[in-house]
């Protein structure tokens, strides 16, 4: 049974990743970050080794982690001692024969949640999409994920970019609307508080209907004087732009009902 891990990386998703292999079986012997003190933070947290020299990387851990930003990968990868372990990176949108002029056995765990350094999650809460380059080390990754969660599906590298562009949409995007909803309040004086409520029951609701029956507001039955209210209060150019193409794009779908 595969034991040991390496992580390279300790932005979001390594260190709730890391933290959750801690609760396992799985022992994580090192951490690397280019920035030190981010790979002492998290090797601290979690009784490992840290280092930000890819030099001194060690070489005999049994699986690899790569969790850094998709344009950091190439480089990581570059730089790499050789290793015998299996090699996973943790991206949505990045194919998983980015490793091939390197090892032997490799694969993708990718977890479709949100991450922050601050907030811990829960992993057995969490779908993990899983994919290997062969049947072997197809086996070693769904080991590895189900220590995680019960919750591990397998899917190739094309489906999960657009898994993941679906995440953008509905994870990213939507967290942008609360930040200048947020911007709106504040500019007023009110406490982004009175909306809590709000956001809640829309996330409940989509739990209990699609989403596009659960659509609401102006924008569905497009009252055009209640909309240009809105455009006339916000100042801002940005605003009135992303108003007028959302609430464009709720009325196209609305019509599809």
């Amino acid at each position: 049974m595969i034991s040991t891990i390496v992580f390279i990386g300790a932005g979001n998703v390594a260190t709730n990743m890391a933290k959750a292999f801690r609760k396992t079986d799985y022992k994580v012997l090192q951490v690397y970050s280019r920035t030190i003190g981010h790979a002492q933070m998290l090797a601290n947290e979690i009784h490992a080794e840290f280092t930000n020299n890819p030099a001194k990387i060690r070489t005999d851990a049994d699986v690899y982690i790569f969790s850094v930003k998709d344009d950091a990968l190439p480089e990581i990868l570059h730089r790499m001692p050789k290793t015998n372990g299996t090699w996973i990176h943790t991206a949505g949108s990045v194919p998983m024969r980015i490793f091939a002029p390197y090892i032997a056995n490799y694969g993708v765990i990718y977890p479709l949640q949100t991450f922050s350094k601050k907030r811990t999650v829960n992993f057995a809460d969490i779908p993990l999409f899983i994919e290997a380059n062969n049947n072997e080390t197809r086996e070693t990754i769904q080991s590895l994920a189900t220590a995680l969660s019960p919750k591990v599906y397998y899917m190739e590298g094309e489906k999960r970019q657009y898994l993941h562009l679906s995440a953008v949409f509905a994870c990213n995007f939507a967290n942008h609307m609360y930040t200048l909803a947020a911007d709106i309040l504040e500019n007023e004086g009110i406490p982004y508080d009175v909306l809590k409520p709000l956001i809640e029951e829309t996330a409940e609701k989509v739990k209990e209907m699609s989403p596009r029956n659960a659509q609401t507001g102006p924008a569905v039955r497009f009252d055009k004087q209640v909309m240009k209210k809105h455009l006339d209060l916000l100042k801002d150019e940005e605003k009135k732009h992303i108003y007028r193409l959302l609430s464009e794009s709720i009325h196209k779908h609305a019509e599809q009902r």
